[in-house]
């Protein structure tokens, strides 16, 4: 079986991508070939196909003293972050109140291409162990949260992105056809949720609704992440409008902020 750390340990080119990014401080703007060779404990001819890949895609530039400087695609993702952390401050506040309503972890998560990523989580009292910590990247394919980040999407856009990524299985109940995913996303759109049981994590049940900024389109999702016997059948129904109501509650206000 595949898990989630496993297939972010995979990722060793991405993971060294950070390690180089990583290198920057407010005493260190500018790093030569040699301090990324030795940094990543690689051959300097290694170093560099990083450090060109990096420069590529505009998140190094050539530094006129010398070395390589961070690039302007920084600045643009810094300039991005600086308008996702609004959605963060409106949502915390309603994740907290629904972790004690419902007695479960709460998380947020936003759409990165063909992946979802958690942004924001509320722990419950009784901890359970997920693979959506804060800032991790897991594939499209898994989950409720990531499901109802795609649902809205239209389906030329949801096929495109899945084919653009090898679906991973993560446990036996992981969809990995494309076709019976975007039947799923089907669905989601017509009930306006998304239930998922062991799909991400064995025995966790997750409960998702679209988070809608001021032109309607979805922006994030919120989730409830629980052990399955936590949450049975005559329960869920409690669940489920409790978290869509939250999604709401969020959106409307996203609503307000953005006016």
């Amino acid at each position: 079986m595949t898990t989630a750390s496993q297939y972010r340990e995979r990722n060793s080119t991405a993971d060294r991508a950070l390690d180089i990014l990583g290198m920057f401080s407010e005493n260190k703007l500018s790093v030569s070939g040699q301090e990324v060779a030795t940094a990543l404990g690689a051959a300097r001819s290694t170093a560099y196909r990083y450090v060109q890949s990096l420069v590529q895609s505009g998140f190094l530039e050539e530094d006129p003293g010398g070395g390589f400087r961070l690039g302007l695609r920084v600045l643009e993702l810094a300039r991005l972050a600086r308008r996702g952390y609004g959605l963060s401050e409106i949502a915390l506040p309603v994740m907290r109140r629904l972790c004690a309503q419902v007695g479960e972890t709460v998380l947020l998560t936003r759409r990165a291409g063909g992946a979802a990523v958690c942004v924001e989580r509320c722990e419950a009292e009784h901890p359970v162990r997920i693979s959506y910590e804060r800032g991790t990247v897991l594939p499209a394919n898994a989950g409720a949260s990531a499901l109802a980040l795609l649902a809205w999407l239209s389906e030329q856009e949801c096929r495109g992105l899945l084919e653009g990524q090898r679906l991973q299985r993560f446990t036996a109940r992981t969809m990995t056809d494309i076709d019976v995913l975007i039947e799923r996303l089907a669905e989601v759109r017509v009930d306006g949720y998304v239930v998922s049981r062991g799909e991400l994590d064995a025995d966790i049940l997750g409960i998702a609704a679209p988070v809608r900024g001021a032109d309607g389109t979805v922006v994030a999702a919120l989730s409830v992440a629980a052990l399955e016997h936590r949450v049975p059948d005559r329960r869920l129904g409690e669940v489920i409008d409790a978290v869509r109501g939250a999604a709401g509650l969020i959106s409307d206000q996203l609503v307000i902020t953005e006016d």
